[in-house]
């Protein structure tokens, strides 16, 4: 049972769970659950003294009422300038190597007091790498689905975590069919980082320390790459709660950016769309994998949130991803090739006047450098 029991309930349908239930979705509509969670103001006075990692954050976390929590100092990224008024995030600076880590500890806390039979997880690589890790730091047996195409380095460090890696024929949706399925077997628990709230109340934290580190301020502007959209679904939680709170005075606007391959939402969001309609058409080829995802589940909840915050959708192509991947390597910083879409993203459309933070969500060691670009392509 959980320390304080909050409630899951789904944002559809207005179906309500108990937290504490291995349902990964709504019964009725099957929709992914939202958390009947009230944060409270983080005091930022007193952050300098508190934990090295996301838990520091107490007040703003559902499962920080009890100890031990699984950790492994996670967090904390540093922030760098990569222009007068763009400075990146480096996110890819955490214990497996990318952002997931904020919404897995998170997961793996969850499932250390539910005490499943076993963790399932479905993933393109990040994210599957953090649940594997954090559960093996949380002493839980673990699966993982991913799509045949995955990075070989990332199916490496699945296996190197002690998680028992399946590789699905097919795209992104059939690995989450095939955990899905799994994850309805007696005593399982869908550490879906999609599905379950608790993962979006690891990415807040993203905010939170930019928050920190600007001494209780923001910048203008965040760009953040959406594929399933837990990150910029994690960074709009941190800005109602701390607007809300009146721990900031005004909201950053915010960037969504897809790859022009696999952009969904921005078709959607161009069209004046408050959700995706029609079947999900299979996903193209792009370099950007880990947010080439054709229908994400919280779709209208992505692009309610980009419209709340005053935001847009940029869409990039795999060229220019390439070559921003490339010039961040020149610069020092050798991220994957997802990593790179934000800043290919700008480099292409400068935002507005004021400061700019971007996301660099995974290490290039993941995915190695593109390849050169084929005889005839863009």
């Amino acid at each position: 049972m959980l320390a304080v029991m909050t409630a899951y309930v789904c944002p559809r349908c207005g179906s309500r769970a108990a937290a504490d239930t291995l349902t990964w979705c709504c019964p009725q509509c099957r929709g992914p659950w939202d958390l009947a969670f009230t944060a409270a103001p983080v005091p930022l006075p007193s952050l300098a003294s508190r934990v090295n990692s996301l838990w520091r954050y107490a007040e703003a976390l559902p499962l920080a009422t009890s100890l031990p929590r699984v950790t492994l100092g996670e967090g904390r990224t540093p922030v760098v300038p990569l222009s007068e008024t763009v400075s990146a995030k480096l996110d890819f600076l955490t214990p497996t190597l990318s952002f997931k880590d904020r919404g897995a500890v998170m997961l793996a806390e969850l499932a250390r007091r539910l005490r499943p039979r076993l963790v399932v997880a479905d993933s393109s690589g990040n994210a599957g790498t953090a649940v594997a890790a954090y559960t093996a730091r949380a002493g839980l047996p673990c699966a993982v689905y991913v799509p045949e195409g995955t990075s070989a380095k990332k199916l490496e460090q699945i296996r190197a975590h002690g998680a028992r890696l399946a590789v699905v024929p097919g795209g992104r949706d059939a690995a989450a069919r095939a955990a899905q399925e799994a994850a309805g077997e007696p005593g399982a628990f869908y550490a879906s980082h999609v599905f379950n709230p608790h993962f979006l109340h690891g990415t807040k934290t993203y905010v939170y320390e930019l928050w920190e580190d600007g001494g209780g301020t923001l910048p203008d502007t965040l760009v953040v790459p959406v594929g399933n959209g837990t990150l910029l679904l994690g960074t709009a939680l941190a800005l109602d709660e701390l607007h809300g709170h009146g721990l900031i005075s005004k909201r950053p606007a915010l960037l969504a950016v897809q790859a022009e391959a696999v952009s969904p939402l921005a078709a959607a969001y161009r069209a004046g769309a408050t959700d995706l309609t029609g079947p999900a058409r299979p996903a193209a080829p792009t370099l950007a994998e880990g947010i080439a995802i054709p229908h994400p589940p919280r779709a209208a909840q992505i692009l309610r949130a980009v419209r709340d915050n005053g935001g847009t959708f940029l869409t990039v192509t795999d060229a220019q991803i390439r070559d921003a991947q490339a010039d961040l390597a020149r610069r020092g910083l050798y991220v994957e090739t997802t990593a790179a879409a934000c800043w290919a993203a700008v480099r292409a459309e400068p935002p507005r006047p004021g400061s700019t933070v971007l996301p660099l969500c995974g290490a290039g060691a993941k995915t190695g450098l593109a390849a050169p670009p084929a005889d005839g392509e863009g």
